[in-house]
């Protein structure tokens, strides 16, 4: 068990990294690390809840998803929790960017 929550943390740090470096250079110093960790979680939390994570992936093996809706999710989480406020256009970035680091490790294809 501790070595899977090691893995974790490792996995998260790695995927803070990538997004930050996927950011737009006028957005790496916008997000602190610790916003992009609380935008992580929320992902997570909207895939669980949206279903996501059960569909039924298409002829070609994808699940569609909105990452635009994605975005709005968080940018309304942030918001009802007191974080901040954020621009979706700008949290968008942070969710493509985490996307990609899936791609990037062969978690997502």
């Amino acid at each position: 068990m501790k070595d899977d929550f090691l893995l974790d943390e490792t996995d998260d740090e790695q995927t803070i990294e990538f997004i930050k470096n996927y950011l737009p250079q006028e957005l790496k110093e916008k997000f602190t690390d610790d916003e992009l960790y609380y935008f992580m979680d929320v992902m997570d939390e909207f895939y669980a809840e949206s279903g996501i994570l059960d569909a039924e992936p298409d002829e070609e093996g994808y699940v569609n998803i909105d990452l635009e809706e994605v975005a709005k999710f968080i940018a309304a989480e942030a918001k009802k929790d007191k974080i901040g406020e954020y621009d979706p256009e700008e949290i968008l970035f942070v969710v493509q960017g985490e996307m990609e680091y899936g791609n990037s490790i062969g978690q997502v294809e």
